[in-house]
């Protein structure tokens, strides 16, 4: 038995936690509008659409697929946003059952500073799905210090993703 966490296990991680906050918002609509400066987001709804939008653009370059643009990302409602998501998971499950060794392959990044870098295709793939985390973490504080908690329990040590 190998001791890494793997892809498979951060991406049902991901799901869990995207469930989650998907059916608290769909029973908690009034929080989607609650202020929110993460990023360049005014309220929840486009921090959201920030989490899900990056999934899905890095997931498809990963997958060397024409990438969505930005403002192509629907600005709502929940359940368009979480389509998003759901494409999103979906070529990331087409893409772990490909060869294992094409994770270690380059991957240059062109489009953020000043200049282009190279990292392996595991650790875009690493960055995409702890990304989320970390927002989804960040809205659990939010939405707590806003007097609304969530029940969020979105620690890696309580999900069920992984032993």
């Amino acid at each position: 038995m190998s001791t890494a966490i793997t892809l498979e296990e951060l991406l049902a991680w991901d799901e869990e936690t995207s469930a989650f906050w998907n059916k608290h918002l769909e029973a908690n609509p009034a929080l989607l509008g609650l202020p929110c400066d993460i990023g360049d987001s005014t309220n929840v709804q486009q921090l959201v659409r920030h989490i899900w939008g990056v999934e899905l653009r890095w997931v498809q370059r990963l997958a060397v697929l024409p990438i969505t643009a930005r403002e192509d990302i629907p600005a709502g409602p929940l359940s368009e946003l979480f389509h998003v998501h759901r494409q999103a998971v979906e070529i990331f499950h087409g893409l772990l059952k490909g060869p294992c060794d094409s994770w270690n392959e380059p991957f240059t990044i062109d489009w953020i500073g000043p200049k282009p870098w190279t990292v392996s295709r595991r650790k875009v793939a690493a960055h995409t799905l702890l990304h989320s985390q970390r927002h989804w973490a960040q809205l659990a504080t939010l939405v707590r210090a806003a007097g609304f908690p969530s029940g969020f329990r979105g620690d890696l040590l309580v999900s069920s993703a992984l032993e």
